[in-house]
């Protein structure tokens, strides 16, 4: 099985799904975009899956970034192929972006941990299969989605509505990061440490990082679960 991976910047890679994925024997192709030289595939009938990670720009940015136009394009063609497609924190705006739907700026900033809950439709969906009802879920942006016209809401959140949705049974739209480890949160707080100071204080960095450890030990298995949901559903659409 060979996934199409896209990702927008180096310092914002797969995380939990290269490893999870390199275990099941399934090939990755990551396309880097801010490598000299990525291009992205014209369409996506190779590929049994898509995947688009998260990354610091805003999904209504193309004429700064003109490569999220083919994103966009490649997210219309894998739904028309019925190929799964699913996109975390920008790429899940880039999903609803492609679908007609609206991406703009919630109203306050999500960084860090906070609770989410499945909706009625969320708890019956493959992808939150045997998930409580409230998880804990790790946070970094500044945006929000609005629903396509035909999508179903699956999570919603307390400072941000919008946390999942699907649609037509193949494509999925995260709010949230799925794909973080301890590791990535600290290189995270690291690198956009100013935007973490200014969010939360001088010891935003610190804090943070006590967090992650208090909550990793109780939900890292919500993560691990979460992923082995969706490649069941790769299983079933091969």
């Amino acid at each position: 099985m060979q996934v199409l991976i896209i990702q927008h910047v180096r310092q914002e890679g797969p995380g939990l799904i290269a490893e999870i994925f390199s275990k099941k024997g399934w090939k990755l192709d990551i396309r880097i975009m801010d490598q000299p030289g990525t291009i992205l595939p014209k369409k996506v009938a190779n590929y049994k899956a898509v995947i688009i990670l998260g990354g610091p720009m805003g999904a209504y940015e193309e004429p700064k970034y003109p490569y999220l136009y083919q994103v966009q394009e490649l997210v219309r063609d894998a739904i028309e192929r019925r190929i799964p497609i699913l996109g975390i924190c920008l790429g899940g705006q880039l999903i609803a972006r492609a679908l007609g739907a609206a991406v703009k700026p919630n109203v306050v900033k999500e960084i860090g941990w906070y609770k989410i809950r499945l909706t009625e439709a969320g708890k019956k969906t493959p992808l939150f299969q045997d998930f409580t009802e409230e998880f804990w879920a790790f946070q970094w942006h500044g945006d929000t989605f609005e629903l396509p016209e035909g999508a179903v809401l699956l999570a919603e959140g307390d400072t941000c509505t919008n946390q999942a949705f699907a649609y037509q049974e193949c494509a999925w739209a995260l709010q949230f990061h799925p794909e973080v480890t301890p590791m990535i949160i600290d290189y995270w707080a690291k690198i956009y440490q100013e935007e973490l100071i200014d969010f939360a204080g001088p010891e935003a960095v610190n804090q943070l990082k006590e967090e992650t450890k208090r909550l990793w030990e109780k939900n890292q298995e919500v993560f691990s679960h979460f992923w082995a949901n969706f490649c069941r559903l790769l299983d079933v659409s091969t």
